[in-house]
């Protein structure tokens, strides 16, 4: 009968530096190669990708009664830039998934059997988990924060001046791909906890008893991811207890369980 730990070896084939070094030039080389691809691709479609970040904003004016919203921008290479911003965050999101897979073959040879096995889960809820925070931004919290700042136009305003909403795009969407991201990234809280706790390095009555100072910096990241605004703020906090609570009890069933003398 096989011995079991007999069977949980490592892939790799001893190499010198250099070819770890060459390797990884190759990995970083592929990545590079399918983020300028993307990218190319992005920016060819950089107008719809534009229109969809830019209607959250506009659905919020026409609601107030605008019915041709629109963005301005106020210097001659604004909107050429913003271009380039706009296929540069496209390129990043649909490349991801081939840089991931880089890393990974990169890194994976070097790994056990068990320990592929138990990172790949892992590995598979990262863009999820991603995708769902760009998701609750977008379609949650943008919605309501861009009501709240639509509210203080004041069509006849202080004698007779009105206050009207007249946002640039450059500003606007550096705003928008910032809280996509700062939501995809938090995102990932509980795959971070989970393989914590099942290295050993945290446990489920360790993260119990420190959610309460959790909770307190779940906010000062809300606060300095998020604009100066409670909707925001509290829109990006509250998932973070959430998913604190989710790591927790994950991390119950991954964490090595105490061995009997």
């Amino acid at each position: 009968m096989a011995n079991p730990e007999s069977e949980d070896t490592i892939d790799d084939k001893p190499m010198p530096l250099l070819a770890h070094l060459l390797e990884l030039r190759t990995r970083l080389l592929w990545s590079f190669v399918a983020f300028i691809a993307c990218f190319a691709l992005s920016y060819g479609f950089a107008g719809e990708i534009y229109y969809f970040l830019a209607e959250p904003l506009a659905a919020v004016l026409r609601e107030q009664g605008n019915p041709n919203p629109h963005l301005i921008y106020t210097q001659l290479y604004e909107a050429f830039f913003t271009r380039i911003k706009v296929a540069f965050f496209g390129g990043a999101f649909i490349a991801f998934p081939v840089m991931a897979t880089q890393i990974w073959l990169f890194v994976a040879p070097g790994l056990y059997r068990s320990e592929k096995r138990a990172l790949l889960p892992f590995l598979a809820a990262t863009p999820i988990l991603f995708v769902m925070g760009a998701a609750l931004a977008y379609y949650f919290v943008f919605p309501f924060a861009w009501r709240f700042f639509a509210s203080f136009q004041d069509p006849t305003g202080g004698g007779g001046v009105p206050i009207e909403l007249l946002p640039r795009v450059s500003e606007y969407l550096d705003l928008v791909m910032k809280l996509i991201f700062a939501f995809g990234l938090t995102f990932q809280l509980p795959v971070a906890l989970t393989l914590l706790a099942k290295v050993g390095i945290v446990t489920s009555v360790g993260l119990r008893k420190f959610r309460r100072y959790a909770v307190v910096c779940m906010f000062v990241v809300a606060a300095i991811l998020a604009p100066p605004d409670v909707i925001t703020q509290i829109g990006l906090a509250v998932p973070l207890m959430l998913l604190y609570e989710i790591s927790i009890i994950a991390a119950t069933f991954v964490e090595p369980k105490p061995t009997e003398t």
